[in-house]
């Protein structure tokens, strides 16, 4: 458990918090780039940590993010003019350029000081992978900024990969930690009691790992730390003497990887980007480092499949907290062990259940939750240096998110770093000239 003190930490990302501040010095999502397809296209709300925001893709293609309040009288700069690379207020048409200078004032005399003094917030932008990402961390138009985490699946080419995203109606620790506990699979994901594992024509994974998986709910955990955060490997009974072995990746500040990729198959991760403290997006991404993805896969991506949620033109989850996630009180009983259609809904249920902020005070945890204990260790105390004057190195390091997690055998004995190794050349993961494929040309 943790204290009142130390869930109040892990949790809460406004500007004047101690996470809100790490958070700040790692590049966070902001949108899809699809989101702001047009040049001088319409502004698009974004909520991040608290603060009130709008994009907007300029003349040029690049995307702005500012305050959403106008300096002036603070009109919703949402409603304003995206017009020759600035964007500006309906108001009293006071225009800004991507950096928050004022381009014209025309109500302000010019003799005054205003032309020099007025600023509208505004935040650095880039583009990798088909996401926006942006730079909130202090004095950023000032300083030489860190490059944006090289997650493979933005190294690769476009047609390897589908990106989305999709909201959460809870804390962004609570669910990265669901995410980081693979152990649940044993129930939350499996058929109902008595069918078989296969049962499912939707089923994430073949009969024999379902199997594996519902059999064992008690897998040995074992973790290596990296450069920028940690894999952890579970390993579950197999065949004989034979172990399977199930590997996620943490990210530093809140990226994560899925556990059951075997060789040839297509890879899945997340990125989670808190909204306030009980909402957060999640980035969800699919990519194939040997292959684009065919157009039958794509199709299923779009209407939800596995981690990949069903969600509306918002982005929304079709199924959610308002109408109970569609729980279906017969296909519980006879079909899946929740009664929720979908992988990634089967998840939020849980986790949104948990309340909007889990009072962790209050919880008894297990030998399962290994990682989720070494999650709140590694963002807890990066929070607790960058507020003792230590800046995080994590951020310097963006080619070391270049990870990969996923399934593999291995005897009785064989220890996870070996597995890591079989598995992907390397200890930890990392993708190498060897293992790269695609994404090493």
């Amino acid at each position: 458990m943790l204290t009142a003190a130390d869930n109040e930490l892990l949790t809460c990302t406004g500007a004047q918090t101690p996470m809100g501040q790490y958070f700040r010095r790692f590049w966070q999502p902001v949108a899809l780039s699809r989101e702001l397809a047009e040049n001088d296209g319409a502004p698009l709300r974004v909520n991040i940590m608290g603060e009130n925001l709008v994009a907007f893709r300029n003349s040029d293609g690049v995307v702005g993010l500012t305050d959403s309040r106008c300096p002036h009288r603070g009109a919703n700069l949402y409603f304003g003019r995206n017009e020759n690379c600035a964007i500006r207020c309906v108001f009293h048409g006071w225009k800004f350029d991507l950096q928050g200078k004022p381009i014209e004032l025309p109500n302000v005399p010019p003799g005054s000081a205003y032309h020099q003094t007025i600023r509208l917030k505004a935040y650095p932008t880039r583009e990798y992978g088909d996401v926006v990402w942006a730079y909130m961390g202090p004095d950023p138009w000032d300083r030489v900024l860190p490059e944006v985490p090289e997650l493979e699946f933005g190294a690769l080419p476009a047609s390897h990969r589908y990106v989305t995203k999709k909201l959460q109606e809870c804390n962004w620790a609570q669910s990265i930690e669901g995410a980081l506990d693979t152990s649940h699979f044993s129930f939350l994901h499996m058929p109902a009691t008595g069918v078989p594992s296969n049962a499912n024509p939707d089923a994430p994974a073949d009969e024999k790992r379902l199997r594996w998986i519902r059999d064992d709910p008690l897998p040995k955990f074992s973790i290596l730390e990296h450069e920028v955060g940690f894999v952890v490997g579970g390993a579950r009974k197999a065949e004989g003497d034979t172990r399977y072995w199930r590997s996620a990746q943490f990210a530093l500040p809140a990226h994560s990887t899925t556990p059951s990729t075997l060789p040839g198959e297509t890879h899945f991760g997340y990125t989670w980007v808190p909204i306030d403290d009980v909402n957060c997006w999640i980035y969800t991404y699919a990519w194939n480092p040997d292959r684009p993805l065919t157009e039958e896969e794509i199709l299923k991506f779009k209407g939800g499949h596995g981690v990949i949620a069903e969600v509306d033109d918002k982005f929304i989850p079709i199924r959610n907290r308002s109408n109970e996630y569609l729980i279906d009180r017969q296909q519980q009983k006879h079909i899946s062990f929740t009664g929720v259609r979908g992988v990634a809904e089967q998840d939020a249920m849980i986790q949104d259940s948990q309340g909007g902020i889990a009072d962790r005070t209050q919880e008894h945890l297990s030998p399962s939750d290994a990682a989720v204990v070494r999650f709140r260790r590694a963002v807890l105390s990066g929070a607790k240096a960058l507020a003792a004057g230590n800046e995080p190195q994590a951020p310097l390091k963006h080619e070391a998110y270049r990870l990969r997690s996923g399934s593999w055998f291995a005897a009785e004995g064989v220890s996870f770093e070996q597995v890591m190794r079989e598995r992907f050349g390397d200890p930890v993961g990392r993708v190498t000239a060897n293992t790269a494929g695609v994404a090493a040309t």
